[in-house]
């Protein structure tokens, strides 16, 4: 799972759920100095946000494990690296990733700084890299020395086995179901939050290509949109794909010429093929959204992505 940890100071982001709470628990278990950092987003003046709830949940946890707990305020990082690039991505009509950001600048990023400027000699998450939650696809934006520096104490494990241990340390949040919707936003939709700061029902902004739409005689899907319109273009069938992708704004951690397959939506199964200079040669048809990521692999291991052009 991991080595050579004891006595070693790392800090673990807690978020006040069960995937960071056992990893931390892990972590002191194998006998590591270990300091629980709760991370605080911007959160939109006006909308529902569940920060307080977490942030206490995750003191909770480091009271019961008796290990330091910080709070690192992340939220200047988080509106221009996250919530800024979202905005600007939706106006010109495409369709971001806010999570893939979110890991680059806040989770990782934001973190690893905080936690070197603390003499911290690792940082852990509780992500997974394997099985049935596999995160890898929203890793791949994480610059390679951040990445290879983090331990991922659950990342092999199921989820099953996560909530068992989370029981049996005792944690007060063993019981907690996994949050949902746009990182740090909690419940709010990115339809809601769009609405909001667009002050519009504008519908080439709020859908996504290959997205369902709530009509009459559907299923209807989206083909085509025009942003300065405020119009989109359906279909009773999705788009295809494309066998031959263009992507900018990669990031390596391993050599292009290794790739076998590539993914464009989460939970999707990876397809294979090759890249080609800032193109991905596809073996079939691939979904492919402009503003989304791509992401590389050989086999299962995560070498790469960029975003979709």
């Amino acid at each position: 799972m991991f080595k050579d940890v004891k006595g070693k100071r790392i800090f673990v982001g807690l978020s006040g759920g069960v995937d960071s709470a056992v990893s931390a628990a892990l972590l002191k278990q194998a006998g590591a100095q270990v300091t629980g950092v709760f991370i605080k987003g911007w959160y939109p003046p006006g909308m529902p946000c569940a920060w307080a709830g977490e942030r206490r949940d995750a003191m909770l946890i480091a009271a019961r494990l008796g290990i330091q707990f910080l709070t690192l305020d992340a939220s200047a990082e988080y509106k221009k690296g996250v919530i800024d690039y979202l905005l600007s991505e939706y106006r010109a009509g495409r369709t971001p990733n806010p999570d893939v950001m979110c890991n680059r600048e806040v989770k990782f990023g934001a973190f690893h700084r905080f936690a070197t400027k603390q003499g911290a000699g690792a940082i852990a998450t509780g992500h997974y890299r394997s099985g049935e939650k596999d995160q890898s696809y929203f890793l791949w934006a994480v610059p390679k020395e951040i990445l290879a520096a983090t331990i991922f104490p659950v990342g092999d494990m199921q989820k099953e086995a996560v909530r068992k241990l989370a029981q049996e340390f005792d944690l007060p949040v063993a019981e907690k179901k996994d949050s949902q919707g746009i990182c740090f936003l909690g419940s709010v939709s990115v339809a809601e939050f769009l609405k909001r700061e667009f002050g519009t029902d504008n519908e080439a902004l709020l859908y996504t290509i290959g997205q369902r739409v709530p009509r009459q005689g559907g299923p209807w899907y989206v083909v085509g949109k025009d942003v300065a319109k405020g119009t989109i273009e359906v279909s009773r069938t999705r788009a295809d794909g494309s066998t031959g992708i263009r992507f900018a704004g990669e990031n390596w951690h391993g050599p292009k010429e290794a790739v076998t397959h590539a993914q464009t939506r989460y939970r999707c199964p990876p397809v294979p093929g090759r890249v080609n200079g800032n193109r991905f040669i596809a073996a079939e048809p691939l979904p492919a959204t402009p503003g989304q990521s791509i992401v590389f692999y050989n086999g299962s291991k995560l070498l790469g992505g960029g975003i979709i052009n």
